[in-house]
């Protein structure tokens, strides 16, 4: 057993050393493939059996047609193989999505020759190829493809390899070249569907200030300032205001502020009675309720914690913490 467990190591070592990870792509003489398709051999088999019937009944004309349909089978594998080398291809990295959705690959193919047709990208899955996505890219221009893909399990998640490939002009042949995308996409937990109350915070420690913010409804005074549109005419300050306009100077404005509201703390201890993944649902549905609530909120799970905050980059992180998450 060791003996084939050896040579299948090293056919793999040798095989992804033809093929390094990475978010650019050639497909060059190197690394681009063809084979005869169903309908290539059956055409092939059409060949062999004409001259067959040539030879045994001395027919000029089989012969004729026998080598000029075998000419256009070696132009059409010649045409197949040109269509795919040579393209230069990138990828942008995917968003992160939930578990359960599908994540979008976007690649760029750049073409610095002639025009080329029914370019397809499909990407090889455990459950194997997915169905491609086609692209047509102009000569000496560009064209975008996105691929479609599912997001089964959170965590995160090295690209699937990809698969280029062509049939183009008249599917004798299949050209393919092999990429092996870098980046990873980060899969985070599905959202409760039903959400749940925000768990119950802790009161605030005595003698703490409250923070304030400036608010048009405002009841605490904070001082003034120039009158902007849209502000309420019960601001207005209206005997200051009086000798503003005398002196050709914009209405004056009282400006008011509101305590703001306290951090929400999202605490893994507060999902006790679940199971793993349900607990990390729920912790996931919070995070983005306060996200659309714009209530400030922090993050505690298993022994890490993210101070309370707002905005995309503390929702992300938040999420990549929720999909990393081991037990």
């Amino acid at each position: 057993m060791a003996a084939p467990q050896a040579l299948r190591a090293r056919w793999q070592a040798w095989w992804q050393a033809r093929q390094p990870q990475a978010d650019t792509h050639g497909t060059t003489q190197r690394n681009t493939y063809i084979l005869p398709t169903s309908a290539g051999l059956a055409f092939c088999a059409t060949l062999g059996v004409l001259l067959l019937a040539s030879i045994n009944e001395q027919l000029s004309l089989g012969y004729a047609l026998t080598f000029a349909l075998t000419g256009a089978g070696l132009a059409s594998m010649h045409t197949t193989h040109a269509n795919l080398r040579g393209l230069q291809m990138d990828l942008r990295a995917p968003d992160g999505v939930h578990a359960g959705d599908e994540y979008v690959l976007e690649l760029r193919l750049h073409n610095p020759g002639k025009d080329r047709f029914g370019i397809a990208v499909s990407a090889q899955l455990d459950s194997g190829l997915t169905e491609p996505a086609w692209v047509d890219v102009p000569a000496l221009g560009h064209a975008v493809l996105r691929l479609r893909l599912p997001a089964p399990r959170r965590g995160l998640h090295e690209l699937p390899r990809l698969v280029i490939s062509t049939r183009f002009p008249l599917g004798l042949f299949r050209a393919w070249s092999y990429w092996r995308p870098a980046s990873q996409v980060w899969v985070y937990p599905r959202a409760e569907e039903v959400l749940a109350p925000f768990p119950t915070q802790a009161e605030a420690s005595a003698g703490e200030a409250a923070s304030t913010q400036p608010s048009a409804g405002g009841s605490d005074f904070s001082g003034v300032r120039s009158y902007r549109r849209g502000d309420s005419m019960k601001q207005i300050l209206w005997r200051k205001s009086a000798l503003a306009l005398d002196q050709g100077l914009p209405l004056w404005v009282r400006e008011t502020e509101t305590p703001l509201a306290q951090d929400l703390w999202l605490d893994w201890r507060d999902t006790q009675g679940r199971d793993v993944e349900a607990r990390l649902s729920r912790l996931t549905a919070w995070v983005l309720a306060a996200e659309r609530a714009s209530q400030p909120y922090g993050l505690r799970l298993a022994g890490r914690e993210l101070a309370p905050a707002l905005g995309t980059t503390h929702r992300q992180a938040s999420l990549e913490m929720l999909a990393g998450f081991n037990a």
